[in-house]
């Protein structure tokens, strides 16, 4: 008996909630066990290249919503994969050609040249598989691909470490290369089982294509300012609060709303969207309200678990995690776990606007969430000197996303009912 889009999704969710916790149990405890014994200044200069070379790719990232639904609609996956390919190279290359100068030469950063161009070169190829197989809605394989990209590291950088002798700072850069490579090579070989290689062709542009190429490039914006939402709060805390307070940030919280993201929120974006323009496009509308229903009640359950525990118990949480100096992250953790709820349910709202092909709507909500973070803290800094104002301002801006996105959708079935 064929599967429904409903139960493909609750399957999805749950073993990438899994897959997602065993790659955060991973790489935490790496990093724990790094900070023991490298240099602080090692660690500091390998996270920051890591950082600035992930950015330069992250907008190709964007590319993925936009393959799914196209992909979904047209099933022209020669031609939306080389448009890809040929947009991906040219990132590589500007990356190549921009980043590696800025870290070499603006930021002065002692990296060797041969180790940025590797990481360049192997994340941009895993980029390129990863949004393959989004397209494709393997989602087995992306589940695994979550926990092997962490286990690669470590073991690459363990070879590098004690096998071959290097020193840390460079055992890590190479382990980063090689762990990429691994996953690339994972994706290429497991997804070629049930699907060939689209050739590398020329693009015979129609309006289908001209359609993709402009959710492309509204994806990468979008992907971009969901990114600057989390750093403008950061900026918020350097410019207006003390050194403690940015640290309580930058070690508890930022962490904790990185961490719930990978469990709760990415795999919505991963493994709804794919289903939701399948169910769109077949015009399957009752299915959509299923999974919409569905993923409400998970959200509620979730969420609310989550504050019940950091209203009674934030501040043993944090005392037995983190050294006594971070107690003051407790109040604003326990902010932060009231607007939750908003940032789940905002990954099946803009979800479904995707699906149904509204990538501009969804572009501009992201949008309206960065401007009303950025107006209702200097609101509430009239209130309140305390760090707790950034916290707010962020979860009023996911509120405002969500409440905008629901009147969008309402729009969405209004127009349905009258075709």
């Amino acid at each position: 008996m064929e599967q429904t889009s409903l139960q493909r999704v609750k399957q999805a969710i749950v073993a990438g909630f899994w897959a997602s916790l065993a790659s955060i149990v991973v790489g935490f405890l790496f990093k724990l066990w790094l900070a023991q014994w490298v240099a602080k200044a090692d660690l500091a200069l390998y996270h920051t290249v890591i950082d600035i070379i992930s950015l330069s790719l992250i907008l190709m990232t964007g590319f993925r919503s936009s393959m799914v639904v196209t992909y979904s609609q047209t099933k022209q996956d020669v031609d939306i994969t080389n448009i890809f390919r040929y947009s991906l190279i040219a990132m590589v290359l500007l990356a190549w050609g921009v980043v590696l100068p800025y870290i070499k030469h603006k930021l002065h950063l002692n990296v060797e040249y041969f180790q940025l161009v590797g990481i360049i070169l192997s994340m941009g190829l895993k980029v390129y598989f990863t949004n393959q197989i989004a397209m494709y809605r393997l989602y087995a394989i992306s589940n695994r691909v979550t926990w092997l990209e962490p286990l690669a590291q470590v073991t690459s950088f363990l070879f590098c470490f004690y096998g071959l002798q290097q020193t840390a700072i460079a055992s890590l850069f190479y382990s980063m290369t090689l762990s990429s490579l691994i996953v690339a090579l994972y994706m290429y070989l497991t997804r070629r089982k049930d699907i060939a290689t689209p050739p590398l062709t020329a693009v015979h542009f129609d309006t289908d294509l001209r359609n993709f190429m402009k959710k492309s490039l509204t994806a990468s914006m979008e992907a971009g300012a969901s990114i600057l939402m989390i750093y403008i709060t950061v900026l918020l805390t350097i410019a207006y609060f003390s050194i403690d307070e940015l640290g309580d940030f930058q070690v508890v919280v930022r962490p904790m709303i990185t961490y719930l993201t990978l469990l709760f929120v990415f795999p919505i974006y991963r493994f709804v969207l794919p289903e939701v323009a399948v169910c769109v496009r077949e015009k399957r509308f009752e299915e959509v309200q299923q999974i919409k229903s569905w993923l409400t009640k998970v959200s509620l359950w979730i969420s609310g678990i989550f504050f019940v525990v950091m209203l009674f118990a934030s501040k043993p949480l944090v005392a037995w995690l983190f050294p006594e100096q971070y107690l003051k992250a407790a109040p604003v953790l326990m902010h932060f776990s009231m607007f939750f709820i908003f940032m789940m349910l905002n990954g099946y709202q803009l979800a479904n606007l995707k699906a149904h092909g509204y990538f501009t709507h969804s572009l501009l909500i992201r949008l309206s969430g960065i401007l009303v973070l950025i107006g209702t803290f200097y609101a509430y800094r009239l209130y309140t000197e305390n760090v707790v104002a950034v916290i707010l301002a962020l979860g009023t801006g996911y509120l405002m996303m969500y409440l905008i996105s629901r009147q969008v959708e309402k729009q969405i079935q209004q127009g349905l009912k009258h075709k």
